[in-house]
């Protein structure tokens, strides 16, 4: 595979990319206009733009691979996170447009005073973008190291996280967006392109396509990857099915780069307009990674994309002692259940290299190199403002401090997350980045979801109940995160791969009761206000 052709065309889309962030740096010298880019984009433009944040590395890479080993278990995550637009349309983007200002933060801060309801919103903001961003900067390493082995996982980061803070640094909102929206136009091209390959290949026949899923060759024999139960089997199949749904229907809804984008519209009307485009866009998008990851299961075949490890020992023992990876395997079968491996990341470039030689790999590879840096500009940003914004010029400085503290603290955060991103993605870079992203959605729906939607719908709930929820649902899942087979392989304690269905469930439990111990006057009275501004717009930031 030649690589030259790769380096032309991300290093043009860099160059593109660079010129609109320079021409932005010149209008992002407020904090309006570095988080919000002064609300100037219109609905359509949000929703293509809400559509390149959501369309990451994760659904390009992670899904298409995960449908390629498992078929139609592996499009669960896809069907998930396109459902998820659903909550996202009728419970909180008009809502959180109306009586937010820059973060989500200000959503629960403005029903709740107080500067704890602000602090834990913000720390549960930065650890959801940090686990993200994680999952976009391991996907880049996979990539580039299978298109320059010599360069190495860790170097990859290391460039895609530069790259992305200069983004950030330097353009702010109006530059990200449009980032993002280039982007998105570029994902939904190669996913339809090579969807209509992947048909073409078959005769335009979409029975033949299917006849090949439903007899694909997997390690001598044939595999029906359009039934269910490839990943979700066993006694805990269901259960690891419905957490992972859970987490990825209701964690969109609290996801606070997600969020983020409906402050950079200049209404509510255009909050819903931008999600009704992105469920379109996304809705397209999610169609063709069936016919991508089908089509690299078929075409390239799993063999060659990676291989099946289980869960137990062999995770951690298979990379100690390669040679006896076969004799292992074949003991632990029976016991154990597939587990994403690194190179399932590899499925796309591989198909497009199959399909349409080195010219169309480069193009591919470039498109999700891309992806990651425009993703990870959007996670970085919204770090940013969570600790400039919140924790910085709402705690630390109590709403004083001029334009030019502000922009350098939020720069600053920009650099220190982008830096903790690279560490830690360098350790956790054998994971599928699908995989990864999901464990991120578990967190936002424990911690941020139930808080959320309690301080629109309930008079009663209080401060005490909002700190409390979202310090349950952020330690639990994050607790039942490190004891799960992701982490601890055979030692787990927890059974699941995905908190979601325990640790959402906690988070909503903690903020009852937390409500109930701990009443709130104040927050009560501020209740009436709050429906006021959510449902009619009256007093929201224009």
């Amino acid at each position: 595979m030649r690589t030259q052709e790769t380096l032309v065309i991300f290093t043009i889309f860099v160059a593109i990319t660079l010129v609109v962030t320079g021409w932005a740096s010149g209008q992002s010298t407020t904090r309006r206009g570095f988080y919000t880019a002064d609300r100037r984009f219109g609905g359509l433009q949000n929703g293509w733009a809400i559509a390149g944040e959501y369309l990451s590395v994760a659904s390009f890479l992670g899904v298409t691979g995960l449908v390629a080993f498992y078929g139609f278990d592996g499009f669960m995550y896809a069907a998930g996170w396109f459902v998820a637009y659903l909550a996202v349309l009728f419970l909180v983007a008009e809502p959180l447009r109306n009586t937010g200002k820059y973060t989500m933060a200000d959503l629960v801060s403005f029903r709740l005073r107080g500067r704890g309801v602000r602090a834990v919103a913000a720390i549960s903001t930065l650890t959801i973008v940090i686990l993200a961003l994680i999952a976009e900067m391991v996907g880049g390493g996979a990539l580039v190291n299978l298109l320059y082995p010599r360069f190495g996982d860790e170097a990859a980061i290391i460039a895609a996280g530069v790259l992305m803070m200069i983004y950030v640094l330097y353009g702010g909102m109006l530059a990200t967006t449009w980032v993002q929206i280039i982007k998105a136009g570029l994902l939904l091209i190669t996913g339809i392109g090579l969807s209509l390959l992947v048909i073409a290949h078959f005769g335009f026949s979409l029975t033949g396509f299917l006849q090949a899923a439903a007899t694909a060759p997997v390690g001598g024999a044939r595999t029906n990857l359009l039934q269910p139960g490839l990943l979700f089997h066993g006694p805990l199949g269901a259960w690891n099915l419905a957490s992972l749904g859970l987490a990825l229907v209701l964690g969109t809804a609290g996801l606070p780069q997600i969020l983020m984008r409906f402050f950079t519209v200049p209404s509510a009307r255009e909050a819903r307009t931008s999600v009704a485009w992105a469920m379109v866009l996304i809705g397209v998008f999610y169609i063709t990674t069936s016919f991508m990851g089908l089509g690299a299961a078929t075409i390239v075949g799993q063999e060659h994309i990676g291989r099946r490890m289980f869960a137990g020992q062999a995770i951690s023992y298979i990379a100690r002692h390669p040679a006896e990876e076969v004799q292992l395997n074949g003991q632990l079968r029976h016991n154990g259940y597939i587990v994403p491996t690194p190179n399932s990341n590899l499925a796309t470039p591989l198909l497009a290299a199959s399909l349409g030689g080195s010219l169309l790999t480069a193009f591919v590879a470039a498109v999700a190199l891309a992806t990651i840096l425009a993703v990870v500009a959007g996670l970085t940003l919204t770090a940013s403002s969570a600790f400039a914004h919140d924790i910085w010029f709402s705690l630390v400085r109590n709403g004083s401090g001029d334009e030019a503290e502000h922009l350098f603290v939020a720069r600053a955060t920009a650099v220190a997350a982008g830096t903790l991103a690279i560490l830690l993605s360098t350790v956790l870079r054998n994971f599928n980045v699908a995989f990864l992203v999901g464990l991120a959605f578990a967190v936002a729906a424990s911690a941020n979801v139930p808080v959320i939607l309690l301080a629109l719908s309930w008079r009663r709930f209080s401060r005490g109940g909002a700190i409390a929820g979202m310090l349950c649902g952020l330690v639990s899942s994050l607790a039942l995160i490190a004891i799960s087979p992701v982490f601890m392989a055979s030692r787990a304690i927890f059974p699941l791969d995905n908190p979601g269905i325990v640790s959402i469930p906690i988070g909503l439990i903690g903020a009852v009761v937390g409500t109930l111990l701990l009443r709130d006057r104040d927050s009560e009275q501020m209740f009436d206000q709050l429906q006021v501004r959510a449902n009619t717009g009256l007093g929201a930031e224009v």
